[in-house]
């Protein structure tokens, strides 16, 4: 029978035996991803993350995996269960410490059931339920897993939905001008004045990867990063090693994008790549007029089209990136409950949940930016 280890540091496990998990297409279930993550200080556990990672093993062979975390708080996860923790107040029960699976700080749909066939992560999953009793947790939940997960899950994992905001080309367009001429004459305008107010300012985009990227490069990107934190009164988690360690490790994976004016950088934007997918991440710089939204999604999507790419998720939430070409997207999470009778309770609650998230997305489809022919 396959043995079940949780891990308390990646490390313990090499980078070929992690990814030979999955497919390398998500870089954020990658081992330099994750393992870095811990490495150079970014989860710390005064902020409510320690490593537990599953893991199910024959022999000495790693046959599947779940990245994942026991939690002491809802901090950086992007599926919000604050009201679901005021509940189990409320009736003098205790929400945390909860079992999470997931890449920390990165709202990103990706694989969670690593593993090479699905009765290997059906395994997974049932080997997480019986284990969790030991863990004294609540509760397990596994945010942003694929869609094509979902059969993996029996009834007892309760379903949640949310929309963000993603961009993808049907195939024809190869260049910014195809792209703008889908839509429609209004927000055609719009994004070429934004764009023309940036050309105007005399600022100039290079697009730089990992690979590339040299110590001055990483060390303003990190400083826009800090800014934009300070900016809104919240702890940057990510560290300047960890920003490092991602560029020599990902090489083309990273990718950053640089605004200058007068041979100064002064702002940009840092994405992952994989696969046939741009991640948009950490923005920061110059409150200029049209620089956000040039260095976070108009450099993208000119990047997309020139390297062939198929899809850019340029992050969480934010409803004026519809009127720049970016639809609104169902992302999914999965909630298994210890205690039966919050279960149930959950289960009507999640229902209407899912209504709500299906009728909004209906609406946001009537003010789409393109063309309706």
């Amino acid at each position: 029978m396959p043995q079940i280890r949780f891990l308390e540091d990646l490390q313990t496990l090499t980078a070929s035996q992690w990814d030979a998990l999955h497919d390398g297409s998500n870089p954020f279930v990658s081992h330099a991803f994750l393992s870095g993550m811990e490495q150079y200080g970014c989860l710390r556990e005064d902020w409510g993350w320690r490593p537990r990672h599953l893991t199910l093993w024959e022999d000495d062979t790693l046959i599947g995996a779940i990245p994942g975390y026991l939690k002491e708080n809802s901090h950086g996860e992007f599926v919000f269960d604050h009201a679901w923790a005021n509940a189990y107040a409320r009736h003098g029960r205790d929400y945390y410490p909860k079992w999470l699976g997931a890449a920390p700080y990165s709202p990103v749909t990706g694989p969670r059931l690593l593993a090479g066939d699905a009765g290997t992560r059906a395994a997974l999953l049932a080997a997480l339920v019986e284990a969790l009793p030991g863990l004294g947790v609540s509760s397990a939940h596994i945010n942003f897993h694929r869609e094509g997960e979902d059969g993996t899950f029996s009834d007892a994992w309760l379903l949640r939905e949310d929309i963000q905001f993603q961009w993808r080309n049907p195939g024809q367009w190869r260049t910014f001008d195809d792209f703008l001429g889908a839509m429609n004459h209004k927000h055609r305008k719009n994004i070429r004045q934004e764009r023309s107010k940036v050309a105007r300012q005399g600022i100039s985009f290079r697009v730089v990867h990992g690979d590339q990227a040299s110590r001055a490069d990483l060390q303003a990107m990190y400083r826009f990063y800090l800014q934009t934190f300070l900016e809104y009164g919240n702890a940057p988690a990510l560290t300047e090693p960890f920003l490092r360690h991602l560029a020599s490790s990902l090489g083309k994976g990273l990718v950053l994008f640089l605004a200058e004016q007068d041979g100064e950088p002064i702002a940009g934007a840092l994405c992952l790549r994989g696969g046939q997918t741009l991640y948009g991440r950490y923005w920061g710089g110059a409150t200029l007029p049209g620089l956000h939204f040039e260095a976070c999604y108009y450099q993208g999507i000119e990047y997309c089209l020139s390297e062939g790419l198929s899809r850019f998720e340029p992050g969480a939430q934010g409803e004026h990136k519809l009127a720049r070409g970016f639809l609104p997207t169902v992302v999914r999470s999965r909630h298994w409950m210890a205690d039966a009778d919050f279960s149930e309770a959950l289960r009507e609650w999640c229902a209407h949940e899912r209504a709500d998230i299906t009728r909004y997305r209906g609406e946001l489809l009537l003010h789409s930016p393109f063309r309706s022919d």
